[in-house]
């Protein structure tokens, strides 16, 4: 299983790898002013946009063997494997769903509402701790702000929305395949935060080789990468926590994303 690391930029106002541009000047130095940067997510258009997806996602997690080499976010049909607007939420902030923000002063509300265990809780929370002892984000209990996030159980597999979208965003956590691996709810609180994948970086294929021929056809979408990105001098990491696995999305078994250059460790 890959390293769990993450790819933070900053430790005072938290920015994106990839493939995110900020239409306003980021500022560093004062995080109050993080609010107002804007996540351009264009590119994506409507495919951003669908329905919880129970008959196929919610089959596939659940039939996910524990020593899968393959995330249980990335077997969803969703944009990417796991990227969502739930379709209900389309009319927030005028309808702009092709952008989202950055959460104020890296604060994120949350209310977890799913069906999960005391194990499972424990898992949740403990990702949360991660982020507050590596970075200055913070997960709080919801109290009664506009903006915040739910945390979900739904039968519909690992998904969240990225960024902050407006009012109340899902994120789901299908229990118990999404809960199997801590790095898989690190990974969808990252998406919430505003990073996408990994090996969408436009310089990815100086690193990593896309082998087409074994990708299903259908997810060929889901390997494009991003025309301009910002990784704020962060490198590009085999071992992000937001890069794909090397089946992913696999029809033959044979790996999808193969490593062009020497990496430190197994991938």
């Amino acid at each position: 299983m890959k390293r769990l690391i993450f790819t933070f930029i900053s430790m005072c106002t938290l920015s994106w790898a990839l493939p995110l541009v900020s239409q306003q000047e980021v500022s560093f130095g004062d995080p109050t002013k993080s609010s107002q940067d804007i996540i351009d997510l264009s590119a994506y258009g409507a495919a951003l946009l669908g329905k919880p997806d129970q008959e196929l996602t919610g089959a596939r997690v659940a039939n996910l063997s524990a020593d899968s080499d393959v995330n249980p976010e990335e077997l969803g049909s969703y944009l990417e494997g796991d990227i969502l607007v739930p379709q209900p939420a389309i009319t927030m902030r005028n309808g702009m769903v092709s952008q989202s923000l950055r959460w104020p002063n890296g604060v994120v509300p949350y209310r977890i509402i799913g069906d999960f265990d005391e194990q499972e809780l424990s898992i949740i929370k403990s990702a949360m701790e991660d982020y507050h002892r590596r970075t200055c984000i913070r997960f709080v209990p919801h109290s009664g702000e506009e903006d915040y996030i739910t945390i979900d159980s739904d039968f519909s597999g690992c998904w969240s929305a990225v960024g902050r979208i407006g009012g109340r965003q899902r994120l789901n956590l299908q229990i118990p395949g999404c809960l199997r691996r801590y790095g898989t709810v690190l990974h969808e609180l990252m998406h919430a935060l505003g990073f996408l994948h990994e090996q969408s970086r436009m310089e990815r294929d100086d690193y990593v080789t896309i082998n087409y021929e074994n990708i299903r056809p259908k997810a060929w979408k889901n390997f494009r990468k991003a025309d301009i990105t910002e990784a704020f001098g962060v490198p590009y990491d085999f071992d992000s926590l937001m890069h794909y696995s090397a089946r992913a999305f696999s029809w033959n078994g044979q790996p999808t994303i193969t490593i062009k250059v020497s990496c430190p460790t197994d991938y």
